[in-house]
């Protein structure tokens, strides 16, 4: 649903304007909320409702008796705030996320199927970076047909 990579930059206000291929493909499919939370890789993730509630039956199966799972959830909830993006396509970054994923002003919005991803341009590309010569490697591991 959410696919490519833009670079943008959070206003004075710490709003991010979400791009507009974005903004689009939310509207098109009657999408007016979102979820942002701390995310892998320091990012930030983005859902819509819908995804939201998948991931939280998801994650509500977990055994609240493991203590990874509990540190897991707390973190992973705590962190959620929901977003109602505004007429011009804006949302507000809350600062605990915004020091999370170390987003100064530079940010990479990069759409990743069902989720959106939010990070400080720089620690996108140093990902990006680390990670594009074994591409093919990861490719074939995790896509490996069996005969």
């Amino acid at each position: 649903m959410f696919y490519g990579e833009f670079e943008h930059q959070l206003d004075r206000k710490n709003r991010l304007i979400l791009p507009a291929k974005i903004r689009q493909t939310a509207k098109s499919n009657y999408i007016e909320k979102f979820f942002l939370t701390r995310g892998l890789d320091k990012c930030l993730f983005m859902f819509t409702e819908e995804e939201w509630k998948n991931q939280e039956r998801k994650f509500k199966g977990m055994s609240f008796t493991k203590q990874e799972s509990r540190r897991f959830n707390r973190l992973y909830f705590s962190g959620a705030q929901e977003i109602i993006p505004d007429k011009q396509g804006r949302i507000v970054i809350a600062q605990y996320l915004r020091e999370f994923a170390g987003i100064k002003k530079d940010v990479m919005v990069i759409g990743v199927s069902n989720r959106i991803e939010i990070w400080d341009k720089t620690g996108w590309y140093e990902f990006y970076n680390n990670s594009k010569d074994s591409f093919e490697e990861i490719s074939e591991k995790l896509l490996d047909e069996p005969e």
